[in-house]
């Protein structure tokens, strides 16, 4: 990874938490303004546990009108077992939480996609008109997404009519690797920043952090892209939080706008 000579962060050691998968756009953004990022996945993701709801989904993709993918993780554990299968079907409209997602469809052939342009969660996409009542009242909707997350989605879904099946396409663990990485930066005063994407990987974290590295956490600024991350981060105890625009772009507008110290 290549470093400039210059920018924002220049000097500044600045943690990735991104599942590995994901972490490349904003690790090498963060060295292109002269940053050192340090990527240390807080979540690792798999496979589903059981792979016959995907299976299942698949099997009838033709009957449903809508497909709803949660993250970029959705796509990439459940698109090649769909495509494997047979072409897209011309009259199944993909929707998406975040851009990510929508390049990560694009990524597989799946265009058309219904996304949010300004906020990117499921208050979002369930404003826009594709998903209002009167299309989806009686129709039959997929949302393939990871193991446990928020039920706000289908439950709207359901609300307004729609036969809505949930389909776990992959599963999210904590880091199997220890916490050394992080707490030799920290001790060492080589580490400056985190930034998070996912509430559940910070509790990972400050779960498995003993009183001196947790005395770390609270003292290094946390770069986080939506406020119910930052809400989540303030239930944990922490106060030092950044809330920035969305996505990968937002973090890295945060992190060259902070008034690092001299």
């Amino acid at each position: 990874m290549r470093h400039s000579t210059g920018g924002p962060l220049i000097g500044r050691t600045i943690v990735v938490t991104r599942p590995l998968a994901q972490a490349a756009p904003l690790a090498e953004a963060i060295a292109a303004a002269g940053g050192r990022p340090l990527v240390f996945p807080l979540l690792e993701i798999a496979p589903a546990s059981d792979p016959r709801p995907l299976a299942d989904a698949v099997d009838r993709l033709a009957d449903y009108a809508l497909a709803v993918f949660i993250s970029p993780n959705a796509v990439d554990y459940a698109l090649p077992a769909i495509l494997e299968r047979a072409a897209w079907p011309a009259a199944l409209v993909p929707a998406a939480v975040g851009q990510g997602t929508v390049k990560a469809l694009a990524l597989h052939g799946v265009a058309g996609c219904v996304a949010p342009t300004q906020r990117f969660d499921s208050e979002a996409l369930l404003e826009l008109p594709e998903l209002a009542g009167e299309r989806v009242n009686g129709r039959r909707v997929a949302i393939f997404r990871g193991d446990g997350g928020r039920e706000l989605l289908a439950d709207t879904l359901r609300a307004r009519g729609a036969t809505v099946d949930c389909v776990t396409c992959y599963r999210r663990s904590g880091p199997s690797a220890g916490l050394a990485p992080l707490l030799s930066a920290w001790r060492e005063g080589r580490l400056d920043a985190l930034t998070v994407s996912s509430s559940e990987g910070l509790r990972y974290l400050v779960d498995r952090l003993d009183d001196e590295g947790r005395a770390f956490l609270h003292a290094t600024p946390l770069f986080v892209p939506h406020f119910r991350i930052a809400e989540n981060a303030r239930a944990l105890g922490l106060s030092n939080i950044i809330l920035t625009d969305a996505a990968d772009a937002g973090i890295l507008a945060g992190l060259g706008a902070y008034n690092w110290p001299k």
